[in-house]
């Protein structure tokens, strides 16, 4: 495969049977050949996304000893700021291009999760900064509920099997700066080759040259969505649980090319992570004679800290 896929969310929320078979179909196909589509039809309105960039393009234009006081210690860098070159990919030493803010998740009727996770922070220079980061999580959610919803189906699973187990999950909506480069990198790139830690991942700000897709056949290809597109990977915890079906594909960000070296690139994630209890063991239906089982069994939470120390994000 040497395109990524498009389909459209509004295909499976029709009450067309026909277009919703094909919308899983079509879905589960891209997410089993390559582990990216593009999909359009999701829930954020045009005037969010623009609301967005501009408070994002704000924070990170803050003078640096202003970003540096939301940088907390002690938590791995899950909410608030993380400075440039701090995360590295799994197996590099050499820190990426960049630097980035975490929003996590706003717990609901759950008060072990609201002990458990870290409080998101507060930009005190930015009153909409929080509000608009907010507003976006909640409809990336929601647009991630439904696209696992098509996966449970072509997995053969009851339509609301991920339901529980994302509903006040460890997700994340992580807005990145890629600042201008202005010096030769030494070895480093905006984002080193890596795989996905969670579920699914819902990227904003794919329209230009940057994120490139290894398919199959080991050949980096250009990842490029339209302008009303998100971008969506599977993770290695999906991977796993369904024993390898749905890959979850390496993936980088490239330096561009020198000519554009002056200008900044901001790209913004939703990782959809499920609660720690979330058993990632590989479902029996997607074990057999042809396809042994891969992975050991482990949960998400176990998981998730397994590869947090592997990038470098908490000590062991």
């Amino acid at each position: 495969m040497d395109t990524i896929p498009s389909v459209d969310l509004r295909d499976y929320l029709s009450k067309d049977p026909f277009k919703k078979e094909q919308f899983v179909k079509n879905l589960g196909s891209a997410f089993e050949e390559i582990g990216f589509v593009a999909l359009s039809g999701h829930f954020l309105s045009e005037s969010l996304i623009e609301s967005l960039y501009t408070e994002i393009k704000k924070f990170f234009a803050l003078p640096q000893e202003v970003k540096d006081k939301y940088e907390i210690a002690g938590i791995g860098g899950q909410r608030g700021y993380t400075s440039f070159g701090k995360e590295h990919a799994k197996g590099r030493k050499v820190g990426d291009l960049k630097e980035f803010w975490h929003f996590g998740q706003y717990v609901e009727n759950n008060p072990k999760l609201l002990k458990e996770y870290p409080s998101n922070v507060t930009v005190a220079e930015l009153p909409d900064f929080n509000k608009v980061g907010k507003e976006t999580y909640k409809m990336l959610e929601k647009t991630a509920q439904y696209v696992l919803r098509a996966l449970a189906l072509h997995l053969d699973l009851e339509e609301t099997y991920f339901d529980e187990y994302i509903k006040n999950g460890n997700s994340i909506l992580r807005p990145i700066h890629y600042p201008p480069i202005t010096e030769e990198p030494k070895n480093a790139i905006r984002a080193a080759a890596h795989g996905d830690i969670n579920l699914i991942t819902l990227l904003m700000g794919a329209h230009g040259r940057g994120l490139q897709v290894m398919n199959h056949k080991g050949e980096w290809i250009d990842a490029i969505a339209n302008k009303d597109q998100l971008m969506i990977n599977v993770g290695d915890m999906l991977s796993r649980l369904s024993n390898n079906k749905l890959k979850s594909t390496i993936h980088q960000v490239v330096n561009p090319p020198r000519e554009l070296w002056g200008n900044s690139r901001y790209s913004i994630p939703f990782f959809m992570h499920p609660i720690g209890e979330m058993s990632l063991n590989c479902l029996e239906n997607c074990i057999d004679k042809e396809h042994p089982k891969l992975f050991p069994d482990i949960t998400a939470g176990e998981f998730l800290n397994e590869r947090l120390v592997e990038l470098g994000l908490i000590k062991k």
